[in-house]
């Protein structure tokens, strides 16, 4: 039961509900996850990390980056089955068309550039 509710609560916040649909799309860094969504870096950190442990996500070290993605196999079937029925779900929601329409705009060289320049 433990797996089920640590998946359940990962889901249980907007921000952690629109990493998952803009991580079907790309893998994304935590700098482009910020951009994407207009958040704090220790929030997007903590809402990858949730997601991680619940099994929703994985995290791949490239480069200067870590590159978070939907896994390919997946431990956890709670995990598994909302990862699957969410693809179907939420798409045609204007916040995450917007969401989606803006990721080919997103570019982790670009943002480093402005946070170096500060």
């Amino acid at each position: 039961m433990k797996r089920f509710i640590r998946v359940m609560k990962a889901l249980s916040d907007p921000g952690r509900v629109k990493i998952i649909k803009m991580l079907e799309h790309k893998a994304m860094c935590v700098c482009e996850i910020q951009a994407a969504l207009g958040l704090a870096q220790p929030t997007v950190s903590k809402h990858l990390k949730l997601l991680e442990e619940s099994g929703l996500v994985v995290s791949m070290k490239d480069g200067l980056w870590v590159n978070y993605r939907l896994p390919e196999k997946i431990d956890n079937p709670y995990a598994a089955r909302l990862l699957k029925s969410m693809k179907d779900w939420l798409n045609g929601e204007e916040m995450i068309s917007h969401l989606i329409e803006r990721l080919p705009l997103i570019h982790r060289e670009d943002i480093c550039k402005k946070i170096n320049s500060k």
